[in-house]
This record gives structure tokens, C-alpha cells and sequence, in this order.
């Protein structure tokens, strides 16, 4: 078990870069109306631009890798995109993907490395991401990497106060700093009938926490640590190869961390709405019928818009867009009859009590990663929408309009807190 978590802590957000990357493409693509990548491909085969990926992956990976001749500190020079990625990576420990496990009356926390003081790591790792940036900006000796480490570091302040003050708000409701307690609280009901997440009961703190996150993580309207129209490319402008490819390593894993320290303190974490673990232990066989009626309904749907989105304008016998497309498909059905065999297996067969709890630890797992790849959608869907502000605007939303509305959240959250204990 405790193999399978550090697995699951170090590839799945490696993983996701992949995903991301993807999806920051086909969503520009979509929302400026064009197709994005679409013609690399392996004998014939594009998985939907995923192959464009691993082509600019081997790119990066081979081609040549150059230090400027003017940089004294080459050691800090090869550190700063190590760290940048590093810190980003290990932000993810502590952040519970489902319940705790119960297996032969031994219980396994659903965390990668299990801390009380979940939330303070996640602080202290976002925080210390920005030394990378700062580090690398100095170390190029260059007046726009200098430039772009002075706008990060002048960031990171401006917007790590608004959101430790929103989450001081959050522990004020939670009473813990502990992510996996946090994640279990939200799997309660308000009024008997509303999830008691942190987007219902801190909808201020909600809105504060992600405009700090996206400035955190330096993701548009917010990058001026790279602003291309103005700083050329900022503190990474003298890096190629895999030391450039770090940095944009890093910018991904980070969305992905932040997109899931999100979910675990606002939108549930892993809980499923109304189904608590408990409640999914004792219901397990009509929570597989359920998902037995479902899964070829989503399948079908899935499938055919796979064929309307590989469809020639060319009218071509044996068109290897048509061919790839059933490929596909049938990769589809084979995988959805898999996971009918299964959950029929679960429906028909009284499983064991160690059997069931394994099927509901796979369905938060799965509720997880479905709220946290959401939620990279929204950082992609922002980048494409919103235009870079000034940096004034930056520093006066951060000093002037989120600073104070943290305060008075705190005041107001621990106003009620108070009067209703």
C-alpha cells in the first residue's frame, strides 16, 4: 500500500502534464474556433493531438542544451528549473485522494506521504516555488530575467497573504489543518440535504483562494514573471532544452497541484454529492447496478462523438481519419465491457468487506481526478478568455481589493462560527 501511494503521488501528476498540455491546446483551439494539433502521428494514429506531446517532448529532450557564455553561476543556473518542478511535484503529498482504507482491520490513509499538517506543507511548497523563479532570473545575468524574478517575487507576496487569510477562514469552519479530516468533514449535509462543501459555506473564500491560485501559479491574466510582450520571456528567456522544458513541466504539475488542493478544500475532494463512504460501504451492489446502466449509455455517447470529430471533408475510400476513428471505438467498447464483467462480478458475487471498500476507494479516486481535471479546464478556459492586466492592476487587486475582503471574511466567518456554536 504504501508503494501503490507513492506511485500514485508521483505519476499521476506527471501524468496529468500530458492531459494538460493537451487540453491547453485543444481548448485554444476550440475557444478561438480552429482545430489545433492535429496532423502528428504515428502510423496514422493522432489520439486526438496527444502524439503532438511526445513529439515536442523528444524535441526538447534532444535538442542542443546551451549555457551563455556570460553566466557565471551555472550551478544555480542548472538549480533553479529543478526546484521550480521539484517543489511543484512534492505540493501534491499531501493531498488525500480518497478515504482511508480498511483492509483486514488495518487502516491506510489516502495520501501520499499522511500529515497532520497538510495544508501548511502545500503552503510552505507554493511558497518555496517562487525561489526557483527568482533564481533562475538572477542567474541569467539578463535584464528580463532579472525583471521577470522581481515581478515573481513582488506576486507571490501581493497573493500569498489573500489566500493564507482565506484559508485561515476555512479552518475557522473546519477546525482542523489536516486535508484528509477536511476532505471526510465535506462528506456531511447541510439541512439534511445540501453537501457541505467549502464552496457552499465559503463562497467568498472560494472566489479569493482561486484568483490567488491562478497568480500563485502564474497562469494568464496573471504571467508577468514571462510577459512575452513585455519581458520577451522573462526569468527563463536564457533557457533551452530539457532546463526550458522543466519550467514548462513545472508550470503544468503545479496547475494540476493547485487544481486539486481546490477540490479538497472546496468542492469535496473525493467525496461523491450525498454519498458518503459509509453510505457507498452499505450500498455498494445498487451503486454498481447503477453505474452497470450507466457505462454503456456514456460509452455510446463517448463513441460517437469520437466518429464526428474524425470525419474527412474528402470523401475518401479507406480514409485513415474514418479507420483511426473505429480503432477507437472499439478500444471504447472493449474497455466498457471490462468494466461490466467487473461490476457484474460485484452485483452477482457477495464480495468481502475488504472487496467493497476497495470499489468505493476506486470511485473517489476516480470522483477526484474527474473534479481535478475540471477544474485544469478552468485554468485553461481563463488563459484563452481574459486578456494580461496591467501590473499596477495586479498589485492594486492584490493590496487593495483581496487583502481586505480576506479580513472581513475572517471577521464574518468567525462572527457565525461563534454564534451559531
Amino acid at each position: 500500500m504504501v508503494v501503490l501511494r507513492v506511485a500514485f503521488g508521483a505519476f499521476i501528476p506527471i501524468c496529468f502534464i500530458a492531459i494538460g498540455v493537451w487540453m491547453e491546446r485543444r481548448g485554444a483551439g476550440f475557444i478561438q474556433d480552429r482545430l489545433g494539433p492535429n496532423r502528428c502521428n504515428i502510423f496514422g494514429f493522432r489520439a486526438g493531438g496527444l502524439v503532438q506531446n511526445l513529439a515536442d517532448g523528444v524535441k526538447l529532450i534532444f535538442k542542443e542544451d546551451m549555457i551563455a557564455g556570460h553566466i557565471q553561476h551555472k550551478f544555480y543556473f542548472v538549480l533553479a528549473p529543478v526546484l521550480v518542478f521539484f517543489t511543484a511535484l512534492v505540493s501534491f503529498a499531501v493531498i488525500p485522494f480518497a478515504d482511508t482504507l480498511i483492509l483486514g482491520g488495518k487502516s491506510y490513509i489516502m495520501q501520499t506521504v499522511p500529515l497532520d499538517i497538510g495544508i501548511l506543507w502545500f503552503l510552505a511548497c507554493t511558497g518555496f516555488a517562487v525561489y526557483g523563479i527568482i533564481l533562475a532570473g538572477w542567474s541569467s545575468h539578463n535584464k528580463y530575467g532579472i525583471l521577470g524574478g522581481l515581478r515573481s517575487a513582488a506576486q507571490v507576496i501581493a497573493y500569498e497573504i489573500p489566500m493564507g487569510l482565506a484559508i485561515v477562514s476555512l479552518l475557522v469552519v473546519y477546525g482542523t489543518v489536516n486535508l484528509s479530516e477536511i476532505a471526510r468533514f465535506q462528506g456531511q449535509l447541510l439541512f439534511g440535504f445540501i453537501p457541505m462543501w467549502g464552496v457552499i459555506l465559503q463562497p467568498l473564500g472560494v472566489v479569493i483562494f482561486i484568483v490567488a491560485a491562478f497568480a500563485e501559479t502564474n497562469r494568464t491574466p496573471f504571467d508577468f514573471a514571462e510577459g512575452e510582450s513585455e519581458i520577451v520571456a522573462g526569468f527563463h528567456i536564457e533557457y533551452s532544452s530539457m532546463k526550458f522544458g522543466m519550467f514548462f513541466l513545472g508550470e503544468y504539475v503545479a496547475m494540476f497541484v493547485s487544481s486539486a488542493i481546490i477540490v479538497t478544500l472546496f468542492f469535496g475532494g473525493y467525496q461523491i454529492p450525498w454519498l458518503a463512504t459509509e453510505t457507498m460501504v452499505a450500498y455498494a451492489q445498487p451503486i454498481a447496478i447503477v453505474l452497470m446502466l450507466l457505462l454503456p449509455v456514456i460509452t455510446y455517447y463517448f463513441t460517437n462523438w469520437i466518429r464526428k470529430n474524425n470525419v474527412s471533408h474528402y470523401n475518401r475510400q479507406n480514409d485513415p481519419l474514418v479507420r483511426e476513428a473505429n480503432v477507437y471505438i472499439k478500444i471504447c467498447w472493449i474497455l466498457a465491457a471490462a468494466v461490466e464483467l467487473i461490476l457484474l462480478t460485484l452485483v452477482v458475487i457477495n464480495p468481502s468487506a475488504d472487496g467493497v471498500r476497495i470499489f468505493v476507494v476506486l470511485l473517489q479516486m476516480a470522483s477526484f481526478l474527474l473534479k481535478a481535471t475540471i477544474m485544469c479546464f478552468v485554468y485553461v478556459w481563463v488563459r484563452w478568455t481574459l486578456p494580461r492586466f496591467r501590473y499596477d492592476q495586479l498589485q492594486k487587486l492584490g493590496w487593495q481589493i483581496l487583502l481586505p475582503m480576506s479580513l472581513v471574511n475572517i471577521f464574518i466567518t468567525s462572527a457565525v462560527v461563534v454564534a451559531l456554536s
